[in-house]
């Protein structure tokens, strides 16, 4: 069946910033939502409906997260996005949309990594597993590490540029996968900085997942830390901030992307030359990124793990996927 709106038609960046705002703040329940927000995003808004955030390049159009709208309205939505006939690659996005794409507009329907959740209401630091957020918890009180919410814009700017001249691409930032460190529109963003001696020496940025005008939860996007302290500080911000959300009642904390972490098994839906090109990725390009790294740092905190995807027209999306890295500053 083929669900239709009489009368309604998308338009690209037709939204103000408050219309689009009132869209996320209902339906922005995915850890990317609030990164749609990111400078250079372009949108497809229908009105009464919700908005599919996107940007071009070299004649592909890659959409970034799930279409912010009603669950019932995913497919009028989409329908109205494909009336142009672009070329159309879907990036990150949930089992239920990908599933969609596949069944009604004929995508295939590739899982590229996973993303690990934490139900702030049963969290504890109890487990074989949290024993290294215990232990680096417990190195940072020692020494003295003072966690807060007050910061300084310069000293962040400061210690981001000398953060970005240890990694491997280190002309900019990376862009819309991760969304960049300023952006116009920060409101209720949380921010956590970690000090030593008085010197910053790291900070997590979080942003606001939503859901019926509400947060409920927060995803850490944006991490930047000093070498000065060898131990480490990314656990004792996070485990800090952890307990924060839950004294407020917050209900999750969603870690975000591990890319490349994907299920041993195939689904009809998926690309299987695609899916087996990701596993050997994971396996063995880890000299590209830190995949098996990242994976593990997130998988101490134990939480649950749900599958992403991606959604294209070919067998293997090479252009779209080159497309994606030159979105993304990584070539």
């Amino acid at each position: 069946m083929e669900y239709s709106y009489p009368g309604i038609r998308g338009q690209v960046d037709l939204f103000t910033l408050e219309e689009r705002l009132s869209y996320l703040r209902r339906y922005g329940n995915q850890c990317m939502s609030f990164s749609t927000l990111q400078p250079e995003m372009h949108f497809f808004d229908v009105p009464g409906i919700g908005f599919i955030a996107f940007r071009e390049k070299w004649g592909n159009r890659l959409t970034l997260a799930d279409p912010v709208c009603d669950a019932k309205d995913r497919e009028v939505l989409l329908r109205e996005l494909h009336r142009d006939g672009k070329r159309t690659t879907f990036v990150q996005i949930s089992q239920e949309v990908a599933e969609l794409l596949h069944d009604k507009f004929g995508y295939y329907a590739t899982q590229f990594g996973s993303e690990i959740s934490v139900d702030l209401e049963k969290w504890d630091l109890k487990g074989k597993k949290k024993q290294i957020l215990r232990t680096s918890v417990n190195h940072a009180k020692k020494a003295g590490v003072v966690i807060t919410e007050k910061f300084d814009y310069g000293e962040c700017r400061r210690l981001a540029d000398e953060w970005l001249k240890t990694r491997r691409f280190r002309k900019c930032e990376i862009g819309f996968l991760i969304r960049p460190m300023d952006m116009d529109y920060q409101e209720e963003t949380r921010k956590f900085f970690a000090y030593l001696d008085g010197e910053l020496i790291g900070f997590v940025y979080f942003d606001p997942i939503y859901f019926h005008d509400k947060v409920i939860g927060y995803v850490p996007n944006i991490s930047r830390f000093s070498g000065r302290f060898k131990p480490g500080v990314f656990y004792p911000l996070m485990v800090h901030a952890i307990e924060v959300f839950k004294s407020e009642g917050v209900k999750q904390l969603n870690l975000g992307l591990c890319p490349l972490v994907v299920s041993d098994l195939d689904m009809p839906c998926e690309s299987a030359l695609q899916k087996k090109l990701n596993r050997f990725l994971y396996r063995h390009g880890n000299w590209i990124f830190s995949f098996k790294g990242l994976y593990f740092t997130k998988s101490r905190f134990d939480g649950v793990v749900t599958k992403v995807f991606g959604a294209h027209r070919e067998y293997l999306p090479v252009i779209p996927f080159l497309t994606m890295f030159k979105l993304s500053n990584m070539v």
